[in-house]
């Protein structure tokens, strides 16, 4: 829909936020139309979550105004942006887990009854009207409790949408979900435009914001670098404009110089999840665990570490055969695993971040059972300036850190113990592309210390640039190995789909009905280079 020509909509005019001495955001101006998507992108640290709060009612800005159809707002809080017709998606979702989802949806507008009482079946008609809508079936009556990502996100977009939207800030809202159901959220936005809402996006999938935006600010630094309509511009010089730097090294080559093995796994296996597992990964080496979602990758690294119960198999790091089901035993081999959940398994997100840094070794740090908190202090700064982490100060709590920044203060977490075997599972999910070539240097840079390292990746780009062999997993089962001279896109999924080499007419459509099972939409070609 062609903007309107009496002028925006929503207008973020010249606003400014500081917290402390860190300028968040400085002198961005926005302009927003009805019947648009408007796509915000910027690395992380750049400042969007501080503009998606500012519009949230979270923050309320230093300098500057925020105006919906020409009136300035004065959001003191998410109540504030509510009522203006402000609905927020955020990238993780906040349900009260003991709440049904119905209830968590109708928890900003509950419907009411006779002497006021709730009116729980109106609640839960109103819940399967939008989920209708949404093409998913989800109970209403469930608990929040136990749903998966994906639904969660799902439960979370028909919060918003049982509002009346006029303005629908999207961050990060597809991290979790299926191409499929990307398609369906795609869908109802693509119908929200019809009816003339204005829609504020913010992704990393450039592929996503491509197929949904008219319009694209860039941010970086926490200033405004550029707005244009997306038609005038191509996703080489976003990525340009988003790190202020050519990205054509973003995945760094080298040769590996593997030496002896590190990791032995022998037989590994737990009943109706995954059977008969077997690999080695030598110092130096990078080895990647590729396939499907639901696989059995990430149980399998899970296993290893003692995170997951086993229930047959061996385990040694460095000839030491590890006792079953135990992460301390692991860590003391010498084991380290960056867990898929950052936010749920490897961050105490209300800790701080030098006590998130220095977790896995307070026992070293400590003298006559207390924690130094000059030593703690010492060694969280050191990790954190070589992974170039982004933060005010380090005693405040990692939840106000930016996703790809929570993302370093895990690797730091880490990497601090000097692992002699390194398990990431995704390394670079919902991090920018920026932050991503960080992560992949890093990653090199250990192999080329001696550090055995795994990765788990749902992004076939990634695997194939970072590893020095891919194990294909299919139904529980490691099913292929490949060396990175014979590791391409089409061998990788047609193992993990468990067809065999096909003419190349029909390549492309193997790996699109294979992009379908995996949950992960095709990305466009020049995505390929930061996905």
């Amino acid at each position: 829909m062609p903007p309107d020509s009496t002028g925006p909509l929503l207008h973020v005019h010249n606003v400014s936020k500081s917290f402390g001495a860190v300028a968040a955001v400085r002198d961005v101006s926005i302009p927003v139309y009805a019947g648009e998507a408007h796509a915000l992108v910027g690395e992380n640290g750049a400042g969007k979550s501080t503009i998606v709060k500012m519009l949230a009612g979270v923050h309320r800005p230093d300098t500057g105004s925020i105006d919906l159809a020409g009136q300035p707002l004065d959001l003191r809080s998410p109540a504030d942006a509510r009522a203006a017709g402000i609905a927020v998606i955020y990238q993780e979702p906040t349900l009260f887990p003991d709440l049904s989802v119905a209830e968590n949806i109708a928890m900003t507008r509950p419907p009411r009854g006779r002497f006021g009482m709730i009116d729980r079946h109106r609640a839960a008609r109103t819940a399967a009207d939008l989920f209708a809508r949404l093409g998913v079936e989800i109970d209403p009556a469930r608990p929040a409790r136990g749903l998966s990502i994906a639904d969660q996100q799902i439960v979370e977009i028909a919060k918003a949408l049982s509002m009346d939207t006029r303005v629908l800030v999207m961050d990060e809202p597809t991290a979790a979900l299926t191409s499929v159901e990307v398609e369906r959220l795609f869908a109802v936005a693509r119908s929200l435009l019809e009816q003339g809402t204005a829609i504020v996006f913010i992704s990393h999938r450039f592929e996503e914001i491509t197929a949904l935006c008219a319009r694209v600010t860039v941010m970086r630094d926490g200033q405004h670098v550029s707005t244009d309509l997306m038609a005038d511009l191509d996703v080489d010089e976003i990525v340009r404009r988003m790190v202020g730097r050519d990205l054509s090294a973003l995945h760094p080559q080298r040769t590996a110089a593997p030496g002896e093995v590190m990791l032995q796994v022998e037989g590994l296996g737990r009943d109706g999840v995954f059977e008969d597992v077997s690999f080695t990964v030598r110092s130096g080496e990078i080895v990647a665990l590729a396939g499907l979602v639901g696989s059995g990758r990430s149980e399998v690294v899970q296993a290893v570490f003692g995170v997951d119960r086993r229930d047959r198999g061996t385990v040694r790091v460095g000839g030491q055969r590890l006792r079953p089901n135990s992460p301390r035993a692991a860590m003391a081999a010498g084991l380290a695993l960056v867990p898929e959940d950052h936010r749920l398994q490897g961050l105490v997100m209300d800790a701080s971040i030098q006590r998130n840094v220095t977790l896995p070794r307070a026992g070293s740090l400590a003298r006559v059972g207390l924690l130094l908190g000059g030593a703690e202090r010492r060694s969280a700064e050191e990790w954190t300036t070589r992974l170039q982490t982004k933060y005010h100060r380090l005693s405040d709590a990692v939840s106000t850190l930016s996703g790809g920044n929570q993302q370093k203060v895990v690797l730091a977490k880490w990497l601090a113990t000097m692992p002699r075997v390194l398990i990431i599972d995704e390394p670079t999910r919902g991090i920018d592309v920026g932050t991503k070539a960080e992560v992949h240097r890093l990653i090199s840079g250990l192999a080329a210390d001696g550090v055995a390292v795994v990765v788990v990746s749902s992004e076939l780009p990634e695997v194939l640039s970072l590893a020095d062999r891919v194990l294909v997993m299919r139904e529980g089962r490691l099913v292929r190995e490949l060396d990175r001279d014979e590791a391409t896109e089409e061998s990788v999924m047609f193992a993990a789909v468990g067809q065999g080499p096909q003419p190349a007419a029909t390549a492309a459509s193997a790996a699109t009905a294979a992009s379908a099972a995996t949950g992960k939409s095709e990305p466009a070609p020049e995505l390929e280079v930061s996905r």
